[in-house]
């Protein structure tokens, strides 16, 4: 007796035939059940018949897939596979052409089946196949039926590719090559080239040497969207299987005469948008495209190249106007060049290269660098001369930028990763451009520097600068600007400004869809924390800062350091020389209690800001605080060394006070420590041990080559 399990409910129908509704044993062979339901019908030699799904693809039923049978299938009784192969095999071979078309027709539709095909090919079938088109004496339509026939075969993998001879590759590339040829025996001619050239690299020659690019290319004008999705098919076939120097010389021919720009253009006009097929092909002709781009950016800079290190020293010499350096002496020349390389923001000046060892971006950030300077030399002037000749800290590095931006358009292309099989995210601008790297480069190095400006960055704003421009590269090019003009208008009008208000829209936006109890955590957290900020604050205030003075005399003048004592009750000021560090409380003789401080003013309100009202510019009243102390309202004036600096002393101030805590600085932290306790608290820690002690901190390691020396004293 059989388990219920086994026993599946369903109805199998024959044409002229009421349907037979039968409890399928799974355990019985299939055999069996086909003579059962041919007694059902008293059909005669059940061995000829076999079972096929009624509906969607009709795969034939064996005894490798018959569990995949669920209750309620309909199955329909046919012809069994090797019946069926016998009658199409001497139906192509009849004399009548009504008769082989039928038959062709009949074999592209079965030919889907695996269990089909290898019956059919068993009989040799694909060799006629391919006799019949080799002979090419068959009208358009059984031609197509042909070749849709072969086409479904092969796709098995039951036979190899290479074993097609070239005269049968060369009448399918004769139909590739053919204008007046019919647009059904193009699209599977082309589907076939493509398979040929990505199964092996003989088949690639073959197929490059019969079909020519500019065929291709035109296949690209038509209006018919399946002919231009399978050319784009092939061509990116081409590209992927080419060796390096036959992928150069596409890469050549493309670029020559804006060929993608052409392609691009011609696809959107005949179609006016872009099918997911087509866009997953223009993906990929960017991504193989742009990745030849990838030994450059994964090779170090050789020390020992004299044409790398002219480069460099090109770099220098666009940048300073200097005297004739053949009339100085080896150190002087030396001294002079290694101040040149820091003033253009090298981190090793003595020598630049190290600084281009680190791959990625290895060689690619030199070359984009000296682009920029030999395609915009007047924007490459200002750049670096109006950072090297600055005094306060301010100054945005050239080349330790435009090493990292170049690194991070790397990854934003993704150059040096294989196309996905299922992307699509391709950029526009791409189609447009024929040098995208150098040209994004070009206008995101000039971004970086109005962006550092904007923030009023130092040094150690490095990393935070570059999270920004990130984030303004790749918001601009998520609105797919069609040309490169579009993406400057766009990035640039992205100031750090509307990036602030973007995340914090976003914040908002994410904290609505949180649930109640999670915002309810997030509430009972803030207090807490918000007292952390504080402590930290008010120990910064302790630990001190050193001020400039700024007179109306001269921009910098004496240095003054000021400090909190540790019970919090007086603030401890004083002058101090300039190589003075954190000089202890006692040397500072000026002393103001806490207690007697009434107020804290900011920017264009503070009197040192309204005594020389008119000369001082924004980034200076942005950094300026004032507190007021005492019955007769005395000053004490600060100009903060940063904006860092600026929000921790208003904060700490402000706590003192008694008042809220007001800075972006605050509010970033807040957020910060916010996240990553609320992500700690709802971690499932459930049969996790939780260690009672902090775990043994590992012995050093014997020596630390493997570490890059920050400190390095710079000449």
């Amino acid at each position: 007796m059989p388990q219920q399990k086994d026993i599946v409910k369903i109805a199998i129908q024959m044409p002229g035939a009421y349907p037979q509704l039968i409890q399928l044993d799974q355990k019985k062979p299939l055999s069996a059940v086909i003579k059962e339901v041919c007694d059902g019908w008293n059909l005669p030699g059940p061995e000829n018949y076999a079972l096929q799904y009624a509906d969607g693809v009709r795969t034939y039923i064996t005894e490798s897939n018959r569990l995949d049978i669920k209750n309620g299938c309909i199955l329909r009784l046919t012809k069994a596979p090797g019946r069926c192969a016998d009658d199409l095999f001497k139906g192509i071979q009849s004399s009548d052409a009504g008769v082989r078309c039928d038959s062709l027709k009949e074999l592209a539709s079965v030919s889907t089946d695996v269990t089909f095909a290898q019956e059919f090919i068993s009989r040799d079938g694909h060799l006629l196949l391919v006799k019949i088109v080799e002979d090419s004496k068959e009208s358009n339509v059984i031609m197509t039926h042909t070749l849709t026939g072969f086409m479904e075969l092969m796709d098995h993998g039951i036979v190899s590719w290479e074993n097609l001879s070239s005269v049968f590759i060369k009448k399918i590339a004769s139909f590739v090559n053919a204008k007046p040829t019919d647009a059904s025996i193009q699209q599977v001619s082309l589907d076939i080239l493509e398979s040929m050239v990505l199964s092996s690299h003989s088949l690639f020659l073959q197929v490059k040497q019969e079909v020519t690019m500019e065929r291709l290319i035109a296949h690209l004008q038509v209006t018919n969207q399946q002919i231009q999705t399978k050319a784009m098919a092939l061509l990116m076939a081409l590209l992927q299987t080419a060796g390096d120097s036959d992928r150069q010389d596409m890469f050549a021919f493309l670029n020559k005469k804006n060929l993608r720009q052409y392609i691009y253009k011609n696809i959107i006009h005949s179609s006016g948008s872009v099918q997911d097929e087509m866009a997953h092909y223009l993906y990929v002709l960017q991504s193989v495209t742009l990745n030849h781009l990838e030994p450059r950016m994964r090779t170090p800079l050789d020390c020992y190249s004299q044409e790398q290190r002219d480069i460099l020293h090109n770099l220098r010499q666009a940048a300073f106007e200097t005297e004739s350096e053949n009339s100085l002496s080896h150190e002087r020349r030396r001294s002079l060049c290694a101040k040149e390389f820091k003033k253009l923001g090298f981190s090793n000046n003595s020598n630049p290269g190290q600084d281009l060892v680190r791959t990625p971006p290895g060689l690619l950030a030199l070359d984009t660098m000296y682009y920029f300077s030999a395609r915009y030399p007047d924007a490459y002037s200002r750049f670096v001369l109006e950072n090297s000749s600055r005094e306060d800290k301010h100054e945005c590095p050239f080349a330790r930028s435009s090493i990292q931006l170049t690194l991070i358009l790397c990854e934003i292309l993704r150059i040096g990763e294989p196309p996905s099989e299922t992307g699509s995210d391709y950029h526009p601008i791409f189609f447009s451009q024929d040098r995208l790297m150098d040209e994004l480069f070009c206008v995101c190095i000039q971004l970086l520097n109005k962006t550092w400006k904007e923030m009023r960055a130092t040094q150690e704003d490095f990393d935070k600068v570059m999270q920004v421009v990130r984030e303004q590269i790749t918001r601009t090019l998520s609105s797919k600007p069609t040309s490169l003009e579009l993406f400057k208008n766009k990035v640039n009008a992205l100031n750090y400004s509307e990036i602030l208000k973007l995340r914090q829209t976003e914040r908002l936006h994410q904290e609505e869809t949180l649930a109640p109890p999670v915002l309810e955590l997030k509430e009972r957290l803030k207090p807490e924390l918000l007292e952390l900020i504080r402590q930290q604050r008010l120990n910064r205030l302790c630990q001190g800062t050193m001020f400039r003075k700024i007179s109306s005399r001269r921009r910098q003048d004496k240095l003054w350091y000021c400090r909190l004592s540790p019970n919090h009750k007086m603030l401890h000021y004083g002058d101090v020389e300039e190589d003075t560090e954190n000089p202890p409380i006692e040397t500072l003789q000026e002393k103001i209690p806490v207690a007697d401080i009434k107020g804290l003013l900011t920017g264009k309100d503070c009197p040192h800001m309204k005594e020389n009202k008119g000369k001082q510019n924004k980034e200076v009243l942005d950094l300026a605080f004032s507190i007021m102390y005492d019955v007769e309202e005395y000053s004490l004036n600060f100009i903060a060394p940063s904006r860092t600096d600026f929000c921790l002393w208003t904060d700490g101030l402000s706590v003192l006070l008694g008042r809220e805590m007001s800075s972006e600085s605050m509010r970033s932290e807040l957020e910060i420590l916010l996240s990553m306790e609320i992500k700690l608290r709802l971690l499932d820690l459930e049969n996790v041990p939780i260690p009672e002690c902090a775990p043994v901190v590992p012995k050093p390691p014997s020596n630390y080559n493997f570490c890059y020396d920050f400190s390095q004293t710079e000449q």
